[in-house]
C-alpha cells in the first residue's frame, strides 16, 4: 500500500497549482461533448438517476451540461481535490449541482444512483483500489477513458511522453485492458463505445492531416482495428455493480 507521503506527492499537481498552469482551461471546452455522449448511454439504457456524482469532476462543467438535459428532480454532485478546480466550479453552483473539495472516500458512506468517473483513472497510483472502493457507491457508472496505447503511439513513443508531461497520465489503455479493469475491479460491463469525435485538421502538419485521414478511413471499414493501429479514440464505458 501507498504511503501517505507518496498520496500526496502524486496529487500534488492537481492541489499545487500546476496542472492549472498547464491546462488553464481546465479542459471545458471537451465538456459538451463528453456530457452528450453520456446523456447517449443514459438513454440508451433508459437509465432515470435521481442521483449524480462525478469524481474528479475538474471544473464541473460536464455536470453543469448534464443539468440542462436531465429532468428537474435530478440532483448532481462533484467532487475533486484539487482548489483551483474547486474554484473554477463555483460559478456553476445552483439549487441542484453541489460541488466539494474533498475526497469522496473520505466522506460518509453515501451513495448514488449513478456515478461518473470521466478521464480520471489514467492520473491514478491505484487505480484498482479506486475502483474496488467505487464500487458500492454506485449502482450504475460510467467511465471515459482515453485510449492512449496503439501500434503508432508505442512506435513513435513521443504521444505517450507528451500526455504525461501535458495533462498527467501514468497509465495506459488499449480497449481490451481498460474493460478488463473494470471487470476486474467488480463492474460488470453494460455497454461501451467508442466516441466519435471532431476532425479539426486547420492548421496541422501535414503529418498529421495524414494520419486523421488514414484513421478515419480505417475507422469506417474496421473500428477495432483502427483504434489498435492508430490510436486516436477514447472508450466510454456504462457499468453496472457487480454483486458477486
Amino acid at each position: 500500500m501507498a504511503s501517505a507521503a507518496e498520496i500526496d506527492s502524486a496529487a500534488r499537481p492537481y492541489t499545487d497549482g500546476e496542472y492549472l498552469e498547464r491546462n488553464p482551461t481546465w479542459h471545458v471546452e471537451d465538456s459538451p461533448w463528453k456530457a452528450d455522449n453520456i446523456f447517449q448511454l443514459i438513454l440508451r439504457h433508459s437509465l432515470a438517476p435521481k442521483t449524480i456524482c462525478e469524481v474528479g469532476c475538474g471544473a464541473g462543467e460536464v455536470l453543469a451540461q448534464l443539468q440542462k438535459k436531465l429532468p428537474d428532480d435530478c440532483r448532481f454532485w462533484g467532487y475533486d481535490i484539487s482548489p483551483q478546480a474547486h474554484e473554477l466550479s463555483r460559478s456553476r453552483v445552483n439549487e441542484r449541482l453541489q460541488f466539494r473539495q474533498a475526497d469522496l472516500f473520505d466522506e460518509p458512506q453515501t451513495s448514488f444512483d449513478l456515478m461518473l468517473v470521466i478521464d480520471l483513472i489514467e492520473h491514478l497510483d491505484d487505480y484498482y483500489g479506486f475502483l474496488r472502493r467505487l464500487k458500492p457507491r454506485g449502482r450504475h457508472a460510467i467511465f471515459h477513458i482515453p485510449l492512449d496505447l496503439s501500434a503508432y503511439s508505442v512506435w513513435r513513443s513521443y504521444p505517450i511522453l507528451d500526455l504525461r508531461a501535458s495533462v498527467g497520465h501514468i497509465h495506459y489503455f488499449t480497449k481490451d485492458t481498460a474493460l478488463a479493469a473494470l471487470a476486474k475491479a467488480g463492474h460488470e460491463v453494460v455497454d461501451w463505445f467508442y466516441p466519435e469525435q471532431r476532425l479539426l485538421l486547420r492548421g496541422k502538419p501535414l503529418r498529421q492531416k495524414a494520419l486523421a485521414l488514414m484513421r478515419q478511413t480505417l475507422l469506417r471499414a474496421n473500428a477495432d482495428l483502427a483504434v489498435r493501429l492508430l490510436g486516436g479514440r477514447s472508450l466510454m464505458v456504462l457499468t453496472k455493480r457487480d454483486e458477486r
